[in-house]
């Protein structure tokens, strides 16, 4: 209890940028070794063949929905969990946790029986070369069966989060890309007398480490004293928790289940082109993460500081929490855009890139990155939106930035020009017009909410 009474008065009280560093740095550098692993898993891969990179590219899709339902209900956990905490009620809190996680072993079930019977006919939508849609296949179908230990860690970390503890989180992630990225080699190239497994193995290395860190956090869970304490006796559901929690994790799920439509439109969009246009589309996703991974680790740490000084109706540490973390991800989103601006050829050259690849990769990663800087502050404002209970705005944000306007903008711009390297133009289009609503969105929920946020407090003690 005494941890719980700390990781509070840390978060209604500490001074905000040291506090927003100690929550967010450990899961910065967790979401790094995490865009290290998704490198790389490709670079591995690269070496069996351009083949077997085209063919996880392509898998990209289902693996980013697995991950929507995994993180969007962990994130409408940790903005509950937060909400209880700092509204001092204790009990319900560990109740949103204990959901949280039959919630993603649930979940992660109806993904096992994906993985077992239906994956070949999304492969032969894209791709008619048989090799590549085998690997695919073949690689798909163990990342989903085997699910459980994703799901599970995910929930885990975020629960943690939710009470201030970025540690152990940190140390899950880092355990299961460690894991991961020594197994790739030994499974894919058949090192110690193994058989060499190629894309098979890269998708056994994959689960593998998802799965020792599973174990691993569930240890950690039962031994080590912490703020949320999850016990299964005398559990019953509460479908008013169930719901308090997809209020939130349902829109966070549809915002990253975006990405999975986007990117099987783009990837039908881009097909159109080349093989070598779409595989370009898979790798930018893996660079970009060493960019967008860290924001996504500073939200991480934000979301449990804006969800408890909401809670605790405390105004002021709300808006210092947004306005120093739309800062620090500007630093880091610029400091992205830079290295795709002047280090593409080197970037691409990580993967083995072909003079056929490079022609269309270069001048794609330096007009996709002009978008960055805007992104950075559409993300921090969707966070802030997740923390106060308003998932909708966040996702009709996402739905702009990468549905509603990004799509047919670049269907338009392939129809119109016929050209591929128009295409790339649709990712700042849309990034600046959702940043204009997101913009919006803030005005709107300041003037109705956060602008008389503290009004009672003042009048009680008055």
């Amino acid at each position: 209890m005494s941890d719980n009474s700390h990781g509070q008065n840390r978060m209604g009280t500490a001074s905000m940028l040291p506090l927003i560093f100690s929550m967010a740095l450990p899961a910065m550098f967790s979401m790094l070794v995490q865009a290290l692993y998704n490198v790389v898993d490709s670079y591995f891969v690269s070496q069996v063949s351009e083949k077997a990179l085209a063919a996880v590219s392509l898998a990209f899709p289902i693996q980013n929905l697995q991950i929507a339902f995994a993180v969007g209900t962990a994130v409408g956990v940790t903005s509950l969990i937060a909400r209880r905490l700092g509204q001092q009620r204790q009990e319900e809190a560990v109740s949103a946790a204990v959901h949280g996680v039959l919630l993603g072993i649930a979940t992660s079930l109806l993904f096992a029986v994906y993985g077992a019977f239906f994956t070949t006919p999304f492969f032969q939508m894209f791709e008619s070369d048989p090799d590549i849609v085998r690997m695919g296949d073949q690689y798909i179908s163990i990342c989903c069966i085997f699910s459980f230990g994703s799901f599970v860690v995910v929930m885990i970390e975020k629960i943690l989060q939710a009470t201030g503890n970025m540690f152990w989180p940190m140390i899950f992630q880092l355990v299961g890309a460690v894991v991961n990225i020594v197994l790739d080699p030994i499974f894919i190239f058949g090192w110690f007398g193994l058989p060499a497994m190629g894309v098979t193995g890269a998708a056994v290395a994959t689960v593998g480490g998802q799965i020792i860190s599973m174990i691993f956090s569930v240890i950690i869970l039962n031994v080590r004293p912490h703020a949320i304490k999850i016990s299964f006796r005398g559990f019953r559901p509460q479908w008013r928790t169930v719901k308090d929690i997809y209020a939130v994790g349902l829109s966070a799920i549809v915002m990253q289940a975006i990405g999975t439509v986007m990117t099987v439109a783009m990837n039908a969009i881009l097909s159109g082109f080349s093989t070598a246009a779409y595989t370009v589309f898979g790798l930018y996703f893996k660079l970009q993460s060493f960019v967008f991974m860290p924001v996504f680790g500073l939200t991480q740490g934000l979301l449990p500081i804006m969800g408890f000084n909401y809670g605790a109706k405390n105004k002021k540490r709300l808006l210092s929490a947004l306005r120093q973390g739309c800062l620090i991800a500007l630093v880091i989103m610029t400091a992205g855009m830079l290295a795709f601006l002047l280090l593409p050829t080197q970037l691409l050259g990580i993967f083995n890139a072909s003079p056929e690849l490079l022609a269309i990769g270069v001048p794609a990663l330096r007009i996709i990155c002009t978008c960055f800087v805007f992104a950075a502050l559409g993300i921090v404002s969707s966070t802030l939106f997740q923390s106060m209970g308003k998932g909708v705005y966040s996702l009709i944000v996402s739905l702009m930035r990468q549905l509603v306007i990004l799509v047919p903008a670049a269907w338009l711009l392939a129809t119109a020009t016929g050209q591929v390297n128009s295409v790339w133009w649709a990712f700042p289009i849309a990034e600046t017009v959702s940043l204009a609503a997101s913009v919006v969105f803030f005005l709107r929920l300041h003037r109705q909410e956060i602008q008389t946020l503290d009004k009672p407090r003042e009048e009680q003690a008055g």
